[in-house]
């Protein structure tokens, strides 16, 4: 194809920290090293289908350390968008869009779900790459996502934080972090800030096991409590259900049985809602230490992108020009190493990164003492 000229950038899925810096990245090399033209569109795919879009150039100045993201952002996907009380397939309009602006390339920053709407895109006909962007760090098919480290640095302070509180009252501690599927998050800031019971996705819990941890602690003389606890942490009861449910979604032959699946899995979900405060509950029954629940929520996300995160994605940004420049399309920009790897959207798209039972972070955790659960 003739040298790449104008490419378009957007932002999808959740917020996290280090979007401006990759927005910054991508776009400076772009413009600056490559002579493109580069145009933001608002609010994700949304924007995209609107077309409300905005040219990137002096705008690319001063944002390497702001948080969020100046383009804004959203959950919607182009095939299943709400218009005007409708749903409706809006891919479309963003070809449309697409072809409109004479885009050469459009880059998207996102996660999972981010991969598996720009691969729709890469088979209705468009050039598209993806940055890969998660403070969940679950992305298969690279070492990191930008996001994850600022995230980790928020959470390991909060536990830090939490540890005089707690040994001041003689009580047990519960900080719920984010994480619905993995557990990355969770354990590597449980590790970082000495948590003395870290609870994740992949490894089912028993409440009776983290109540007998605790009360070893206490007959050692520690008579509080730490418990870091992933969002989507289950028990040995919910697990096996779950795990059934997540199963028969991914073997649906048909459109049918992958709604009633989903609508399972979906009611799963719900039950699993307020596990946080009833473990608590459970863990306060079962020592007869007073519990408390920390839940930390958005301001994960939020905040300065930590030096790494900017770093990571300043990288990966510029990785993502060259590829553009180079013809190279259909691809998620991994980070590998020092360096960077395309990784076909095909390998990426409705994949993840589970926090598998024998990484070298669970052992550590095992063998400093500290109990996961089962």
């Amino acid at each position: 194809m003739a040298r790449p000229r104008r490419i378009g950038i957007l932002t999808a899925g959740g917020d996290s920290p280090g979007l401006n810096a990759a927005i910054r990245g991508i776009g400076k090399a772009a413009i600056g090293h490559h002579g493109m033209q580069v145009i933001g569109f608002r609010d994700g795919f949304r924007g995209l289908a609107e077309d409300r879009s905005v040219r990137l150039d002096a705008r690319l100045s001063g944002i390497l350390t702001l948080g969020g993201t100046i383009l804004g952002t959203s959950r919607d996907k182009p095939h299943r968008m709400l218009v005007g009380g409708e749903i409706m397939d809006m891919t479309p309009s963003i070809v449309g869009t697409y072809e409109k602006h004479h885009l050469d390339a459009l880059v998207c920053l996102g996660g999972d779900g981010t991969a598996k709407n720009a691969l729709r895109l890469v088979r209705a006909g468009l050039n598209i790459i993806t940055l890969p962007k998660t403070i969940d760090n679950d992305l298969v098919l690279t070492d990191a996502t930008f996001g994850f480290a600022t995230a980790l640095d928020i959470a390991t302070d909060a536990i830090d934080r939490l540890h005089s509180t707690a040994h001041s009252h003689h009580r047990i501690i519960v900080v719920e972090i984010m994480g619905h599927r993995a557990g990355w998050l969770t354990l590597g800031a449980g590790i970082a800030g000495g948590a003395d019971v870290i609870l994740i996705p992949e490894i089912p819990y028993s409440a009776e096991s983290i109540a007998e941890a605790i009360r070893r602690r206490v007959r050692g003389g520690s008579n509080f409590s730490i418990v870091a606890v992933a969002e989507g942490a289950m028990n040995t009861e919910e697990a096996g259900p779950y795990a059934a449910a997540e199963a028969r979604k991914r073997a649906a032959s048909t459109p049918e049985e992958a709604v009633t699946a989903g609508q399972a899995l979906g009611a799963l979900e719900a039950a699993h809602a307020g596990n946080t405060m009833r473990l608590a509950a459970q863990l306060e029954a079962l020592t007869g230490l007073e519990s408390r629940v920390t839940i930390l929520g958005y301001v994960q996300r939020g905040g300065t992108p930590s030096a790494a995160d900017r770093l990571l994605a300043t990288r990966l940004g510029c990785a993502g020009a060259d590829l553009i420049r180079d013809g190279v399309f259909g691809v998620m920009v991994a980070a590998r190493g020092e360096g960077t790897e395309p990784v076909p959207l095909e390998l990426v798209a409705g994949k993840r990164k589970p926090v598998p039972p024998d990484h070298s972070w669970v052992l550590a955790a095992r063998h400093v003492g500290t109990c996961l659960g089962d």
